[in-house]
């Protein structure tokens, strides 16, 4: 199994774009990541979870991202000085998974993580890898040891 350790992502913002650090919560029922941004409540974090189900074919990998965006403050409070927490507007949710049949290697996983991460990176008519260059990265995600990497190559869950 691959152990929980912290995990560093970055958003898309235009000017300058944040790294966010997602801590392990627990490993049970699933793994659970959550970012710890200042100023921000639990319900606005990102969080991430991860989990493999058995299947009849096979197994199941699901990776889930929620990305909370919080509602801003249009006004100071009311005439009193109260000022309504912060609360959370609509959360962004991706969800990757992978159905692997039984007989599957972890090089047939590590090919079709390859081919649909250069597909979400902007693969088009005129590059293959999108936005981030894989080309130089053979075996990249083969040999990952990196948790979510891990769960749709080998399927281990972090713990």
């Amino acid at each position: 199994m691959s152990a929980m350790t912290n995990l560093l992502v970055k958003d898309d913002t235009v000017t300058t774009r944040v790294e966010f650090t997602l801590f392990p919560v627990t490993d049970t029922p699933k793994p659970m990541w959550r970012a710890s941004v200042a100023n921000v409540p639990v319900m606005g974090q990102p969080r991430l979870t991860a989990d493999v189900q058995p299947t009849k074919t096979g197994y199941m990998a699901t990776c889930k991202l929620e990305v909370p965006v919080m509602e801003t403050l249009g006004a100071s409070g009311t005439s009193a000085g109260y000022v309504a927490p912060p609360k959370v507007a609509h959360v962004v949710t991706a969800i990757f998974t992978m159905f692997a049949d039984g007989r599957s290697t972890t090089q047939d996983r590590a090919n079709s993580l390859a081919m649909i991460t250069g597909l979400l990176q902007g693969a088009s008519s005129t590059t293959a890898t999108g936005t981030l260059d894989q080309a130089s990265a053979g075996n990249a995600f083969v040999g990952s040891t990196a948790p979510i990497t891990s769960l749709f190559t080998s399927l281990l869950v972090p713990n």
